[in-house]
């Protein structure tokens, strides 16, 4: 009975161990995927959008490797300052085996307030302006065959028709499982939200959506954010656990990245071994599409 050649075994062994060592320092030092779980940044990021973030943007800690929750240091090395209105993935100081995404509102010594739904960074009132209509709809899959009306309003795939023509208002679909729409009254429908232009003190521009301006987290005290830590808040205001909620402040050194852009992003519709669903499952204009 042959033996097997040991140089093909360690040529095997060799081909895994660098390839894993490549993809590590890969993801540790340039690029690292992520996908949008939630929809606490609608309008700028969708539930089922992935994408990259830039390591070199801001520097490196430890949670920026692998095993990073060991506590093996603390501290930044080749640290720059992120600026508000960056949109960052950051681990969560209080449970480290989450990556959150959200937009930076504050940054050290700044004080932020929301009152009556309206953003204050120090002292002043953040513009917000151009209220236009924008729906959020989070339908069970169930329905995806035979669409979604209401009114004069028809919801089928990726698209949102109003009178027989494409809607003229930004919106976003997210199909579930029935099982998760049952969970509770509410979790599941079409929403009506207003979607906004903010203009950040720095003259950075964004979209947020509001569906009320009394929400919970539409009147907070006046935080002043500490050294060496970040305030930040999701884009969907009254749906967006954030540093007004649990969070709180986030230190320095749970700063991972700045969002680049969105490589990838689909509506849950269908499983994606089912080629033939991909025109209502995938959101091509999404592909592509910079932060």
């Amino acid at each position: 009975m042959p033996l097997k050649n040991p140089n093909a075994v360690r040529e095997w062994f060799n081909t895994i161990f660098y390839g894993a060592l490549i993809a590590i320092i890969f993801r540790s030092f340039l690029l690292e995927p992520f996908n949008i779980p939630s929809g606490s940044m609608i309008p700028t990021l969708e539930v089922g959008d992935h994408i990259f973030v830039e390591k070199w943007s801001y520097g490196y800690s430890r949670y920026s490797f692998p095993f990073g929750s060991w506590h093996l240091w603390d501290g930044r090395f080749l640290s720059t300052e992120p600026n508000v209105g960056d949109v960052v993935v950051f681990r969560n100081p209080i449970n480290e085996s989450q990556d959150f995404v959200k937009r930076l509102i504050g940054r050290p010594g700044d004080k932020v307030q929301v009152k009556e739904g309206r953003l204050y960074i120090n002292g002043k009132m953040v513009k917000r302006e151009n209220p236009r209509r924008y729906i959020v709809a989070i339908l069970p899959k169930s329905i995806r065959s035979v669409g979604f009306y209401r009114d004069n309003m028809a919801i089928k795939g990726n698209k949102i028709w109003v009178d027989n023509a494409p809607a003229s208002f930004n919106y976003t679909i997210e199909y579930k499982p029935d099982s998760y729409c049952r969970m509770a009254t509410g979790i599941c429908g079409v929403f009506d939200a207003t979607e906004y232009t903010e203009t950040l003190p720095n003259g950075i521009r964004h979209s947020i959506i509001e569906m009320t301006d009394n929400a919970p987290y539409d009147n907070t005290a006046e935080y002043t954010v500490p050294d060496g830590h970040y305030f930040f808040m999701g884009d969907n205001r009254d749906n967006s656990s954030d540093s007004r909620a649990e969070i709180g402040f986030v230190p320095r050194d749970n700063v991972l990245g700045k969002v680049w852009f969105i490589w990838y992003s689909h509506n849950y519709y269908a499983p994606m071994p089912l080629v033939w669903t991909w025109g209502s499952k995938m959101r091509w204009g999404r592909f592509g599409m910079g932060i």
